[in-house]
């Protein structure tokens, strides 16, 4: 019979729906209702069937209504109904068009119930259901089977109308983990996942859900539900009933409990201190295997391996709590730590018949135990020094290059990964500034260790990457740990550290962009000057043999902005070196632009960036507020708690302007070189940089007192008054001296240029000169007039070698010009006869 029965048509369901209430509410008492309500759910497996198309749209809320009112059958305690019900459920999933339809009928579009489910409350119905099936074992496990479906899948939007899409917008994608999670899904699954389970899959199926519900629902909304002391304290029990098992899958699903049980740990509210799973996890991780577990393998298994790293990371996110501190101290944490990172013995060091690690598993097991202490260590400082740690650190950093210069070969490939994390764990442990660490790695000789490692790595350059260049970055961060506050440690740095700090110098800043850390590495540089040079003279004056200053300067030039603050922090404590100095005064870069114009040019772009008013010159444009910056007027109306810095303060560490004017302070203000006009007119907004600061706090003073409704005693009054009146007099003598250095350059620009016109209007007189003299030249030959005074008599005729008219030489004798009253006749009779045998042969 079952077979031949259609499936629903959509305009049906809703009187189906009633029909189907009225018979959950009569199988109590006639349970000859059973077979209707089995027989209709079955039914309900098909896909609905629409006459039309839009039928879809239409009946869109029928069908919603009707899966929701089908999710509330659970509500019978017949084990037959609510089989048929999630049976139904999961067969939306894997359904299948029927064979057989009336014409004129088609079923609905595949996924357009799924698409509907959604936004019924069919997940959440079922759900709620679980906390009555605990005496129907078999229901309750195909009901978390259904729920793993549901949460584990999601239909595509559908798109009725743009108000339909808007909601599912809303609500977003896997609507049914939500619809879970709304109803404590978490909480719920967690509650009953320990319950008696005949099948062994309860477990195993609440865990899944879980996993769909962090993976697709509200990550944040599943650990609230799971940091109640219930819900940790079902954790914990089923985590240790698992441990427990004989079998791999058991220490899977463990594992599985264990990460869930690490993202809780996440959330600071979380109660795994309060429910003693945390010191369980603890005492695990100190132990050198699971016990239970294949005891007579030789290698522990790789789920073992999975779980210690767990174990370890866990160790990270509990530190957070200084309860958990005190746990690890009890449970002997730090030993346990150290052991795990030294380095692999050899196999003939084995206890032959005992479980050991492979090579394999023994370094990632270091490696992470390094991760662990590099945020643990720094927190157990006492513990790790009782301990041994640094000797532990020292032991791994000798392994890790101690065979060749391009380091000795480990199972993942190179030790470098080992060096990165053992170097960074020392970074952290220094960095706390704790004496007696530092005092005991200096005391072993990790200074020299440190720099020859890095001298090491700068021989292999083809091995520069993102990993080498952290490791030399934290290096140098490890070494001005070590020497910033003891001059004995800086000697010890000495000259070997100062060749390694010029040879990084000398690198620039070229990459600085490159992605791969050189913008770090440039950074540690110039700490490291700063921490391990400056302060000791020795090691000052080597640093300026070998051009520290230039390559500092060099550097000023050529680095981001970003950087400028600790070159300039630096250039300026170099500077109480008397031969500083000098050195910054030779400087000179590819440009010829000097250290006194790049400072000031620095100046003027700090400025610029700080938006300070200035006038097309760069000179004070409002002698009120002569260096005030864009971001103080934007606080000016504020009133600051007595604990607070004012902005006006504040602000000498926040820009480059008073570490410059510091360094000019030691360089001196006259007969600086290579300073143009307006170089001269920024270095006297410089000059009086303090005293423009000073009236800016008194200003800043004045101005909280008035926010404050504060009036001050007529006699302090008076005297702030006085010194804001002398501030702003400052800054109009400034004013003025910029003026006159810009008259002075205009006079002498004029000067020059009329220097310049006389030179051109000499020049043209020559070339008129010049022009003249050589008409007259021409004249001589060229005009008749002129030349007739010229003629001479021909004394003699001689040949030379020369070829052509310059082979004969003539010598003429001129003739005397006549004057008046003379004889104006021609020439005489020798005159013609002369003029008449005279030739030119060649």
């Amino acid at each position: 019979m079952l077979t031949v029965t259609p499936p629903w048509l959509l305009k049906e369901l809703t009187c189906i729906a009633k029909i189907l209430d009225i018979c959950a509410e009569k199988v109590n008492n006639h349970p000859e209702y059973v077979p209707v309500l089995c027989e209709a759910l079955q039914i309900c497996r098909l896909p609905f069937l629409k006459e039309k198309t839009s039928d879809e749209l239409h009946y869109a809320q029928d069908v919603t209504q009707f899966l929701s009112r089908m999710g509330c059958l659970m509500r019978v305690s017949d084990a037959d109904v609510r089989q048929q019900i999630v049976e139904s459920v999961k067969s939306f999933y894997s359904c299948v068009a029927p064979k057989r339809l009336l014409d004129g009928l088609q079923p609905t579009s595949p996924g357009y119930r799924l698409q509907l489910l959604e936004r019924s409350d069919l997940a959440q119905t079922l759900l709620l259901s679980m906390a009555a099936l605990e005496n129907q074992p078999s229901i309750k496990l195909q009901l978390l089977q259904t729920l793993q479906i549901l949460s584990s899948s999601s239909g595509q939007p559908l798109i009725f109308t743009l108000e339909v899409v808007e909601e599912e917008e809303r609500r977003g994608s896997y609507m049914n983990c939500v619809l879970m999670l709304n109803a404590r899904g978490a909480e719920t699954i967690c509650l009953h996942m320990n319950e008696p389970d005949p099948s062994g899959q309860v477990l195993l199926r609440s865990s899944e859900i879980l996993w769909n519900l962090l993976e697709k629902g509200c990550k944040a909304e599943v650990m609230a539900q799971l940091s109640n002391v219930e819900c940790v304290t079902s954790l914990k029990e089923a985590f240790f009933n698992q441990l427990n098992g004989c079998q791999q899958s058991d220490l899977r699903l463990a594992n599985d409990l264990l990460v869930i049980t690490t993202l809780i740990a996440e959330n600071p509210n979380s109660l795994l201190i309060e429910s003693s799973f945390a010191k369980q996890l603890v005492v695990l991780v100190t132990l050198p295997d699971v016990k239970g577990h294949d005891p007579l393998a030789r290698n522990f298994s790789n789920e073992e391996l999975k779980m210690k790293k767990l174990l370890l990371n866990l160790l990270v996110l509990l530190s957070k709590d200084v309860a958990a501190l005190q746990l690890y101290r009890e449970e002997k944490v730090m030993a346990a730590l150290l052991i795990l990172t030294k380095p692999p013995a050899a196999s003939s060091e084995r206890r032959s018949g005992s479980r050991h690690w492979s090579s394999v598993q023994q370094e990632e097991l270091q490696l992470h135990a390094l991760a662990t202490l590099a945020t643990v260590a720094p927190l157990m400082l006492e513990d790790f020094m009782s301990c041994q740690g640094n000797s532990f650190l020292l032991l791994l950093l000798d392994w890790c290059i101690k065979q060749d210069a391009h380091f000795a070969r480990s199972v993942h490939g190179s030790k470098k990964a080992q060096l990165q994390l053992c170097v960074r764990v020392m970074r952290s442990v220094t960095s706390s500034g704790e004496d007696s660490v530092c005092q005991s790695l200096c005391e072993q000789g990790t200074i020299s260790q440190l720099l020859g490692i890095l001298m090491q790595m700068e021989a292999s350059p083809e091995d520069e990457d993102a990993v080498a260049l952290e490791i030399k970055s934290d290096i140098q961060l490890i070494l001005s740990g070590l020497c910033e506050s003891d001059m004995h440690r800086k000697e010890l740095f000495g000259s070997e550290g100062v060749e390694m700090a010029v040879h990084f110098l000398r690198k620039g800043s070229n990459k600085f962009y490159s992605g791969l850390g050189h913008n770090k590495l440039v950074l540690s540089t110039v700490d490291c000057v700063w921490s391990c040079i400056v302060g000791c003279y020795t090691t000052e004056d080597y640093f300026l043999a070998k051009e520290g200053a230039f390559l500092l300067l060099d550097l000023l030039s050529s680095s981001p902005r970003c950087v400028h603050y600790n070159i300039l922090a630096t250039l300026l404590e170099l500077c109480d070196n008397t031969n500083t100095v000098s050195h910054i005064l030779s400087w000179r870069d590819d440009g010829g632009r000097t250290a006194p114009g790049l400072l000031l040019q620095l100046w003027r772009d700090e400025e610029e960036e700080l938006m300070v008013s200035r006038n097309q010159h760069g000179g004070i444009a409002d002698p009120q507020r002569p260096i005030f910056s864009m971001h103080q007027q934007d606080d000016a109306q504020l009133s600051f708690p007595i604990n607070v810095p004012s902005v006006a303060v504040l602000e000498l560490s926040e820009n480059l302007r008073s570490k410059i004017y510091s360094i000019f302070c030691k360089l001196g203000f006259q007969e600086l070189p290579g300073l143009s006009t307006k170089h001269h007119v920024t270095l006297s907004i410089v000059r009086r940089y303090l005293d423009f600061k000073v009236g800016e706090v008194w200003e800043e003073i004045n101005r909280e007192l008035s926010l404050d409704g504060v009036r001050p005693i007529t006699p302090d009054e008076e005297a702030l008054s006085v010194i804001c009146k002398i501030a702003e007099d400052t800054a109009r003598r400034v004013a003025a001296e910029q003026n006159s250095i810009l008259e002075r350059q205009e006079k002498e620009d004029l000067g020059e240029e009329e220097l310049m016109y006389t030179e051109i209007k000499s020049h043209w007189k020559q070339q008129e000169l010049r022009a003249k003299s050589w008409e007259n030249y021409l004249s001589k030959t060229s005009n008749y007039e002129i030349l007739k005074h010229f003629i001479g008599q021909v004394v003699s005729v001689e040949s030379t070698d020369a070829p052509g008219p310059a082979g004969v030489k003539l010598t003429l004798a001129r003739a005397a010009i006549k004057t008046a009253g003379q004889d104006t006749d021609g020439p005489t009779t020798r005159d013609r006869e002369y003029f008449s045998t005279v030739s030119v042969k060649d």
